[in-house]
């Protein structure tokens, strides 16, 4: 099933003005709530003020209450259709003194006198503040108290707190679209290294495999251009391993396969029967040079990297694969005049490794040996415990690898006696192919008095760690 394509600028954007828009609505319901609240506070001001000034309109003369409000005083607290001012003062007993307008009474209770209580009513659809004070008129002997309601359309007050909320929001408003301008051309110019490097890739051959390289970025896209180079530089190194491998091989089965023909025509030719038989027997050993040679060129392209197909590994007993490969090749030694042994106390020497590859490592180790060294000759193979790893030493008293030669010994095709068509100079490659896929390494050493002795190190788990796994 195809995935919906994964856009990072798109999700850059969204990470980064989502919250500013969230931010930007909080910020704005903030705003409101302050300018609500504050504009409540200057209205219960004016409120408070004009109730305590109505208050002081009236008094008390000879027992009764004497109401001193001009006319002006009035006709200036009416003015005002969407700012309308509403007024009740009434004594205890419920009776009016003064009014213009019948108010609800306070639902809060009176917690004492002179201390103001306010609350919102609705009257005929019209939202009213309001204003509940007791106040008292008159002698501790004779005191007369009164109950002054104020109140006051929140006309005014809704104005002045959408004019604060726009005041404060739609220069918000502004930033937040200049800010994300901002970041979308910031963002755009921040991904302008990945540009680059997709243009870098796209408008590559599939065979140009050099080096990336883009100057000017960022160290994260860095990050990625070492690790394409990384990638290349396996790549170019696999392929090119391939063709000298494929240039190598055939250049090798050439030789034997002409040398094969021509035999067989000589062969077809001949009418003395053990002239033909000769004839016959060169044709059989050149062809059993040719599988061997096969053999080995398989063996060595399953035993490089990349090739994970060859590379299960399981747990194989190091111990019991050494004995029966050395008993496996006594009689051969015997045939070649030779005394081959196996050296070793453990019981057990458990490793994870592919038994085939692991196999093939030792049977070329001990024909070498067997087929390069002089009639005669001892061959021991030993098997040791060095802590974190085991090491197989392969020993012979042969005549050894002269010094200058020994770093050469594990190319591809490389013979110490050029002049021995016995051999393909795959053996030792084959060896330290299969030791570094392993984990291990292989090394050669002088044995006294003479002869070489051919050192691999194994490691005893390397569960995952596989070389080219």
């Amino acid at each position: 099933m195809q995935q919906d394509k994964f856009s990072l600028k798109r999700q850059l954007l969204l990470w980064l003005l989502f919250p500013q828009l969230v931010l930007w609505l909080a910020g704005a319901a903030l705003c409101y709530y302050v300018a609500t609240h504050y504009a409540n506070v200057v209205i219960d001001n004016n409120l408070l003020q004009t109730a305590k000034a109505i208050g002081r309109q009236v008094h008390i003369s000879d027992g009764h209450l004497i109401v001193d409000f001009p006319r002006a005083a009035q006709v200036l607290l009416d003015d005002g259709p969407d700012d309308q001012l509403y007024y009740t003062v009434s004594t205890e007993s419920g009776g009016i003194v003064l009014t213009n307008r019948n108010l609800p009474a306070s639902p809060a209770k009176l917690v004492s006198a002179d201390t103001p209580v306010f609350y919102n009513v609705e009257i005929k659809g019209e939202t009213l503040r309001l204003v509940s004070l007791h106040t008292s008129l008159g002698t501790p002997g004779s005191i007369q108290w009164l109950h002054i309601q104020v109140g006051k359309s929140l006309v005014s007050r809704n104005q002045l707190s959408r004019e604060i909320l726009l005041a404060t929001a739609l220069p918000l408003g502004l930033l937040i679209i200049a800010m994300s301008l901002l970041v979308w051309w910031g963002i755009g110019r921040g991904l302008l290294p990945l540009t680059r490097l997709q243009k870098l890739v796209g408008n590559r051959s599939a065979l140009d495999l050099a080096p990336l390289e883009l100057v000017d970025a960022p160290e994260e896209i860095h990050a990625i251009t070492n690790a394409l180079n990384q990638l290349l530089a396996t790549t170019n190194e696999s392929i090119g391993r391939h063709r000298r491998f494929i240039a190598d091989a055939s250049h090798q089965l050439r030789t034997p396969l002409a040398g094969l023909k021509s035999q067989t025509e000589l062969a077809l030719r001949e009418t003395s029967p053990e002239v033909l038989r000769d004839r016959l027997n060169m044709v059989h050993a050149s062809a059993t040079r040719s599988i061997h040679l096969v053999n080995q060129l398989l063996t060595l392209a399953r035993s490089e990297p990349g090739t994970k197909t060859s590379m299960q590994t399981v747990r194989v007993d190091l111990a019991k694969l050494i004995r029966e490969l050395t008993a496996e090749s006594v009689p051969r030694a015997l045939a070649a005049g030779m005394d081959l042994g196996c050296d070793t106390s453990l019981a057990a020497a458990m490793i994870d490794a592919n038994p085939a590859l692991l196999r093939e490592l030792f049977v070329n180790l001990i024909e070498n040996a067997i087929k390069y060294i002089p009639r005669g000759g001892n061959i021991t193979v030993r098997l040791s415990d060095a802590g974190a790893e085991y090491v197989v030493e392969v020993e012979d008293d042969g005549n050894g690898i002269p010094d200058e030669q020994k770093p050469r010994i594990f190319e591809r095709f490389f013979r110490v006696n050029q002049n021995d068509g016995n051999g393909s100079g795959l053996g030792m490659a084959i060896v330290k192919e299969i030791a570094e896929r392993q984990g291990g390494k292989v090394e050669l050493r002088d044995a006294q008095p003479h002869g070489l002795i051919v050192r691999v190190t194994l490691p005893k788990s390397t569960p995952g760690q596989l070389q080219g796994q």
